[in-house]
């Protein structure tokens, strides 16, 4: 797994996890407003440009990143962050490690399987994968997410650059997940972030997890779609997370 990093080594670590299809730049604006009081850690999720691994599951990324912290980061950091199969990678290292973080904020994180979409996703990726090159085909996918306009470079040169496996494998992955029931014994303050504007199954995965979690809290972002808040909204990402840490 590779890493883009942003301030001294010397700080209070915060680790942020990218969305599906996305990389490391979706949390870039918040790395560069946190870098001067702590030291951001961006990991490539497995499967993404600019990885050095393909896609396996949610837990073998879960593991990687544990032993990673392990390694380098003394065995817990102060804050972890994550956006839709970031969240997921961050539930499971929740589960895995209840002690990891002493703070948690979980953007959109599906734990409710879609299961018509789980078997959907190849026959789809197979029949438009060879579109994601010709530009009218990325700004009509990227339109639909909702993302600021400063962001279409980076989207479309990483989704020309995720293999064809890689995109079914992820996708596959992110509609099949079921949360760890591990994640009740978790240590870290845990936030739960849905935009008011998602799909239900979201939304009731919002909840799901903050009964799983009762000390937990709940935000519905007003308005918002899924993972604009984190995409779009970099400032007030940042004065969330301070919020939370002090």
């Amino acid at each position: 797994m590779k890493f883009v990093e942003y301030g001294t080594q010397n700080k209070e670590v915060i680790i942020l996890l990218h969305g599906g299809g996305l990389s490391w730049w979706n949390y870039r604006e918040e790395a560069e407003l946190l870098q001067e009081d702590y030291h951001v850690i961006l990991p490539v999720l497995g499967g993404h440009a600019g990885s050095d691994k393909d896609f396996v599951s949610i837990k073998e990324n879960a593991l990687q990143l544990i032993a990673y912290i392990d390694e380098y980061c003394g065995g817990s950091v102060i804050f972890i962050g994550g956006l839709s199969l970031g969240a997921q990678i961050l539930l499971e290292i929740l589960a895995q490690r209840k002690d990891i973080c002493r703070y948690a904020l979980i953007e959109s994180a599906l734990v409710i399987p879609m299961w018509i979409t789980h078997y959907l996703v190849k026959p789809m990726v197979d029949m438009s994968h060879g579109l994601i090159k010709k530009k009218w085909f990325s700004k009509l996918q990227f339109k639909s997410l909702h993302m600021k306009e400063e962001l279409y470079e980076d989207y479309y040169k990483d989704s020309v650059g995720i293999t064809k496996e890689n995109m079914i494998s992820f996708l596959r992955g992110n509609s099949s997940y079921k949360v760890n029931e591990e994640i009740r014994n978790t240590n870290a303050k845990v936030h739960i972030l849905v935009g008011q504007k998602e799909s239900y199954k979201m939304r009731r995965s919002a909840e799901k997890l903050n009964m799983m979690m009762p000390e937990s809290i709940l935000e519905v972002l007003d308005g918002m779609y899924h993972g604009e808040f984190s995409l779009n909204c970099a400032q007030k990402y940042v004065a969330m997370v301070k919020k939370i840490v002090k």
